[in-house]
């Protein structure tokens, strides 16, 4: 299938995950070139939210699009991704509030408002509350939007076939457009419309730059995490209806949605009013399965599905999910780990009678 100027191979494309194995200066490095060379048959690959400017870095270990050493790292990642036959777009992620300064290098925390999310961060020493953001002011925001156009043309130059806008899951692009998090009095807060306008500008301004059809954008309404509460569903509808319908004259190479009812009435609302190819990803709270997978293909819920843990586990998660074999089971511990354990020893499927045969000779 097409998804604007993106060729996938099969409808199963990989999510964005992050893995936090790309060490305090953010750059990729052989690890993580064999872990995405090793995931090339899926239809594409989502690549981890990566930030577009060190105040947007959300995790150590955290890859980045900043600098020359960074955009060197991802361009191997690309070449042997591509080699193996694979597409890959970055996910361009700015971690907005949900951070810490001891993650940035010392720089402040920015948001719409000056709210911190009620928790605890995962920084380079150990968890800490997050810090109060500094919210943005209203002639500040242009700055921000040229941080996910410059690096989102650095992406392109890098190798990727396009970029995914990571306007979900709480960080700054899903800020704006929560009813929690953006208490603003400008232009851009307080009514829906106001809400949704930072992230059209922005999705406006990258596809601007590098081609709508090589752009992407993730949301997942009503997921409600790390403080981004969206729990009026009129309101919900009201903000992300007016997104989705601001950016589908732009014909985009997708809209990726997480929702736990992909069968429901928001998400079958936007992705009619979207108009164009829609993923969805449904299993952030439980994993999906092939048989729910496949159930949305059949039933035209989707043009794509979007797996995460399948996919962590399941090097050669295509195959084995088409021929219908026995799958590895992820281990949790090691997702957020510095190693390859649980990164790239994950087995790719051996017929029984063939491993047999490998142990007699």
């Amino acid at each position: 299938m097409t998804a604007g100027s993106l060729k996938l191979s099969n409808r199963l494309v990989m999510a964005p995950l992050t893995r936090q194995r790309a060490g305090r200066e953010g750059i990729p490095g052989p690890l993580m070139v064999e872990h995405y060379r090793q995931r090339a048959s899926l239809g594409l690959i989502v690549s981890e939210g990566t930030y577009p400017s060190r105040e947007g870095q959300g995790f150590p270990g955290q890859p980045g699009l900043v600098d020359a050493e960074q955009l060197d790292g991802w361009r191997k990642v690309t070449d042997a991704v591509h080699e193996a036959g694979g597409s890959i777009v970055a996910q361009v992620m700015h971690a907005g509030r949900v951070t810490h300064t001891n993650t940035t290098g010392g720089l402040e925390l920015v948001a719409p408002s000056a709210i911190a999310v009620d928790g605890l961060s995962h920084t380079y020493d150990g968890k800490q509350q997050y810090p109060v953001p500094r919210a943005l002011e209203t002639e500040e925001l242009a700055r921000v939007i040229d941080d996910f156009v410059r690096a989102s043309r650095d992406a392109m130059d890098a190798g990727f076939d396009g970029v995914e806008l990571h306007g979900a899951n709480g960080y700054l692009l899903h800020e704006f457009l929560s009813p929690t998090a953006n208490l603003r009095t400008d232009g851009y807060g307080g009514s829906p419309e106001n809400r949704a306008r930072f992230v059209i500008e922005t999705v406006r301004a990258v596809a601007a730059e590098i081609g709508a059809d090589r752009v992407g954008l993730r949301l997942s309404p009503e997921h409600n995490v790390q403080g981004a509460l969206e729990t009026d569903p009129a309101d919900v509808l009201a903000t992300h209806g007016a997104l989705v319908d601001a950016i589908a004259p732009l014909g985009l190479a997708y809209l990726s949605l997480l929702h736990r009812d992909p069968a429901g009435e928001l998400v079958q609302t936007l992705r009619s009013r979207f108009g164009g190819p829609v993923f969805l990803n449904s299993g952030f709270g439980v994993i999906t399965t092939r048989d729910e997978a496949v159930a949305m293909l059949a039933d035209g819920l989707a043009d794509a599905v979007v797996v995460g843990r399948p996919a962590i586990a399941n090097p050669d998660l295509a195959r084995r999910w088409e021929e219908d074999l026995p799958l590895n089971t992820p281990d949790a511990t090691t997702f957020y780990s510095f190693g390859a354990e649980g990164y790239t020893d994950y087995p790719f499927y051996v017929p029984e009678h063939a491993a047999e045969s490998a142990v007699r000779n």
